[in-house]
């Protein structure tokens, strides 16, 4: 019963949508990142490698056995280091584009809670907390004031 309660507030917080969200927009984001590195960045890589395609690079420790008809006996085994060029080109692009929109995102939250900027709105909380400051500020201004005369 109690992770029934437990769950529920939790979904109700909106954490679980907030998830579900950023799974959503993550798979996607993967998405346009493959195409990205697959069809944009790979080419010219390719291109200026002599037409190197990475994804067939491999490195081949045991040839694979065929038979007078073309059948394989025993499976060839490599190691396919061209996929982890391609997966690590992946990382680096999703992690400078993270990065990017973290530091916008930072930047803009900094705005927000910043009560002196007026071109951006501030958050009820961050106003009230700012208002309080100021007025603690008067006030001790005040106190001080009051005790030296």
């Amino acid at each position: 019963m109690k992770l029934l309660k437990e769950f529920k507030e939790f979904a109700v917080k909106g954490n679980m949508m907030d998830m579900a969200i950023g799974v959503i927009i993550g798979a996607s984001f993967n998405k346009v990142i493959d195409v990205l590195v697959k069809f944009v960045l790979m080419p010219p890589l390719s291109l200026l490698t002599d037409d190197v395609n990475f994804d067939n690079k491999k490195l081949i420790l045991r040839e694979a056995i065929t038979d007078a008809s073309g059948a394989i006996i025993t499976s060839e085994v490599a190691i396919g280091y061209g996929a982890l060029i391609t997966v690590l080109i992946d990382f680096l692009v999703i992690g400078f584009t993270v990065f990017l929109v973290v530091k916008g995102m930072n930047r803009l939250r900094t705005r927000a809670h910043d009560s002196k900027d007026k071109t951006v709105t501030t958050p009820k909380d961050i106003q009230l907390l700012s208002d309080l400051k100021e007025l603690m500020e008067a006030q001790n201004k005040m106190l001080k004031s009051n005790m030296k005369n």
